[in-house]
């Protein structure tokens, strides 16, 4: 096998990291505590948000937020309709599905590979209680359209942001635009603290529900007064043991706390590397114009870079997959294709599919995505120039 020379993912870890690493260590205390409260207040500062709540992945972000619009003023119900884009992660969609929902697919958009919003426009009815936005590989969804769309209806809008951390539209943070919003700090996104994921709301209630929700549905972590509870209990022996919501415990460690604040003071720089790789990219891909790439909207934070074969250009996918393994350039299907027509949707969810899915089925048969760094890239590009020139040949 040849060396890889852009792999999909790769450390931004330095002394930093391994001074926070130490820090938790020599405090001897490990489990959820001070250092995940600080990343917390660094993170929402850094996202503009009024609240954040870390857990130990971005799967488990979506689940705490779905869990706890259970328990809300404006409660998200069994059998409620549930609009999701046909394109993203599993773990995007399963808690709808654990949590009753009618879950209705729609197709994307073949060049910002988010919501194509003439069909989303299309699919809101009486019945829609939710819309799912997901900011696929780094790129924001177009905000100003769907509150359009929404009108002021009661729809509420929940982002999964997990692979868009730093994108931003009209200067506003992904990740902030709906109730709540996903962020996840896998090795593989943005910042790492090895596992993890956040949320983000400007929602009180809505915040004092997961604090709850993430630690077993107890009352410890929870203020007073309260949304869940009202007030405490003065004696903390019998709050500790307090049950009052249905829960989980999806807690992160002190360590990936600690490691979070390492990360976060580096994002600006992340971002603007990956950006100033897109731009290295964009002008190397014009040479090709049978691959499509992904269409910006607002500023992307460029977790990776899709690319689409023309149908027409006679190359199978395989082909070219096969051509960029064998140069060291790592690749992976685009998220998971089209989600809609895996089995486990079929077996499992209660579904509907609006009109076609085009799009996203296109995606699934002729896309791929390369990974995105945190450092230049241009003898990469060139390796993967030479790559194309000789597929397309």
């Amino acid at each position: 096998m040849p060396d890889t020379i852009l792999p999909l993912a790769t450390s931004s870890w330095d002394q930093a990291e391994h001074d926070a690493m130490q820090r938790v260590i020599a405090s001897g205390f490990y489990s959820m505590g001070k250092e995940v409260r600080a990343f917390e207040e660094q993170f929402a500062a850094a996202m503009g948000s009024k609240h954040c709540v870390m857990v130990n992945s971005g799967s488990s972000a979506n689940l705490l937020i779905v869990g706890a619009l259970r328990y809300h003023s404006r409660p998200l119900m069994p059998g409620d309709e549930v609009i999701v884009p046909a394109v993203s992660w599993s773990t995007s969609y399963y808690p709808f599905q654990q949590y009753g929902c009618h879950v209705k697919f729609v197709d994307i958009d073949a060049d910002t590979l988010n919501y194509d919003l003439d069909a989303l426009e299309a699919a809101v009815t009486d019945k829609t209680r939710l819309i799912l936005v997901v900011n696929l590989l780094g790129n924001p969804n177009d905000f100003n359209r769907i509150d359009a769309i929404v009108g002021g209806r009661d729809i509420l809008v929940m982002e999964d942001n997990c692979e868009s951390m730093g994108a931003t539209l009209g200067g506003k943070q992904c990740g902030t635009f709906g109730i709540a919003g996903s962020y996840s700090s896998f090795f593989s996104h943005h910042i790492s603290t090895m596992e993890g994921g956040l949320v983000c709301t400007d929602d009180e209630e809505l915040y004092h529900i997961m604090l709850s929700v993430r630690a077993h549905g107890w009352t410890r972590n929870l203020p007073s007064p309260n949304h869940v509870t009202g007030t405490k209990g003065d004696d903390p022996f019998t709050e500790s043991f307090r049950f009052v919501l249905p829960g989980y415990n999806l807690r992160p460690l002190e360590m990936s706390g600690a490691l979070g604040q390492a990360q976060i003071a580096k994002l600006p720089m992340l971002v603007r590397e990956r950006r100033a790789n897109a731009d290295r990219f964009r002008a190397m891909m014009q040479a090709f114009p049978k691959v499509r790439m992904q269409q910006e909207i607002g500023e992307n934070s460029w977790f990776g870079f899709s690319m689409v074969l023309d149908p027409s250009a006679g190359v199978a996918r395989k082909v070219l997959v096969n051509a960029l393994t064998e140069a060291g350039i790592e690749c992976r299907p685009i998220v998971a294709g089209n989600f809609a027509r895996n089995e486990v949707v079929e077996k499992h969810f209660d579904y509907s599919i609006h009109g076609e899915l085009a799009n996203a089925d296109l995606i699934d048969a002729h896309g791929l995505f390369i990974g995105n760094q945190h450092y230049p890239l241009d003898d990469a590009f060139a390796a993967l120039a030479g790559v194309l020139r000789r597929v397309f040949a």
